[in-house]
């Protein structure tokens, strides 16, 4: 789905003017961008959390060459999704957010 898929979804069933609906979905993503790159977290119930981690740099190679080279420090923005969106997406049922309340988990995403 892009962009102007969800403004068209977000038109359609919610009754507001494309343009309204446009401003929201982007009022939207501006939120969640700010939120992320302040390191915050965003947890959406029943849909799942979105996390910004740190990566330490690190050696790594390059495989054209096999030459040794550092990989510098990022940020990286990870996705978790809630077990209720698993389920959903999997035709089961049961499960809650409870356990997306654990940051444990969070680091074992790669």
């Amino acid at each position: 789905m892009t962009k102007a898929e969800l403004i068209e979804a977000v038109y359609s069933k919610v009754g507001i003017s494309k343009k309204e609906s446009a401003d929201l979905v982007e009022m939207i993503f501006d939120t969640m961008k700010d939120t992320l790159s302040k390191g915050e977290k965003i947890k959406i119930s029943g849909f799942g959390n979105f996390v910004v981690r740190e990566k330490r740099s690190r050696m790594g190679r390059n495989p054209q060459t096999g030459e040794s080279m550092e990989i510098s420090a990022r940020r990286v923005l990870t996705f978790r999704p809630s077990q209720v969106l698993k389920n959903d997406l999997n035709g089961t049922e049961g499960g809650t957010d409870e356990d997306m309340d654990d940051d444990e988990d969070l680091d074992n995403d790669e």
